[in-house]
């Protein structure tokens, strides 16, 4: 039997890369999932499409995670299809580079009320449900930009260390409930951001990966499947690193 059959999953920013990734495991692995994205339409629907190709269960949906109204909009539609949430996956994030002197406070806040502020608000939102039913796993999506030093991407090291810290925090108080709350920390990955950078750049960086590559999406994918299974049933409030040794 497949591990999340008839499971109802939200996953943000999962219109590409990482997103599409753990949203496809999902599918694959039996669970209804709900594609996420802001701009890209064209994206989800071929994530959607390509999912129902496999019969898989899967719908696409618009949010602005930088509007807490239209988050509360996009959930209450949700939830009036699904019934209930049980898991959600926060990975929709952006990043802003830029010297910290020469980066504007609008700059700044883009980055936090994506990264930051739209995993609060997307947990709030799914709670509800969640805290109704006495269960749910919430996994957000943080970064080795919380751990190591990278300049020129401050908010963005800032936004994911205050994911971490809210992982945890969160994860204390909602695990009496029966809600488990973790999060994955990715490495460098050959999706995403990693793809925009200058190819001399990510050489030199591969160079410091004790596992003498990039990681892949699907990797991670897999390892946020482990912390929304029953065999992570006892894993709380953690951060578990995927970045082939890089922060070691």
């Amino acid at each position: 039997m497949k591990r999340f059959a008839g499971a109802k999953v939200v996953v943000t920013g999962a219109s590409r890369g990482l997103g599409r990734a753990i949203a496809d495991a999902f599918a694959d692995e039996g669970a209804e999932v709900f594609v996420g994205y802001r701009t890209r339409a064209a994206d989800a629907d071929e994530v959607v499409t390509a999912v129902r190709a496999r019969g898989g269960v899967a719908t696409a949906f618009a949010v602005d995670l930088r509007d807490a109204a239209d988050v509360e909009r996009a959930f209450t539609a949700l939830l009036a299809q699904a019934g209930r949430i049980d898991v959600l996956v926060n990975n929709a994030g952006t990043s802003r580079d830029g010297l910290f002197p020469l980066q504007d406070e609008e700059a700044w806040n883009d980055v936090i009320a994506t990264n930051l502020l739209g995993t609060v608000r997307c947990c709030r939102a799914a709670v509800r449900t969640m805290w109704r039913d006495r269960r749910g796993i919430i996994v957000n999506v943080a970064s080795i930009g919380a751990l190591l030093a990278s300049p020129g991407l401050t908010s963005y090291a800032a936004s994911k260390g205050a994911i971490l810290a809210f992982t945890r925090t969160l994860a204390a108080e909602l695990a009496p409930k029966g809600i488990r709350v973790n999060a994955v920390v990715p490495g460098l990955l050959a999706t995403g951001m990693v793809t925009r950078l200058d190819a001399r750049v990510v050489a030199e960086r591969e160079k410091r990966i004790p596992a003498g590559r990039l990681g892949s999406a699907e990797e991670v994918a897999s390892t946020v499947l482990f912390l929304a299974s029953a065999d992570a049933s006892y894993v709380i409030g953690q951060a578990l690193v995927v970045d082939g040794g890089m922060t070691l």
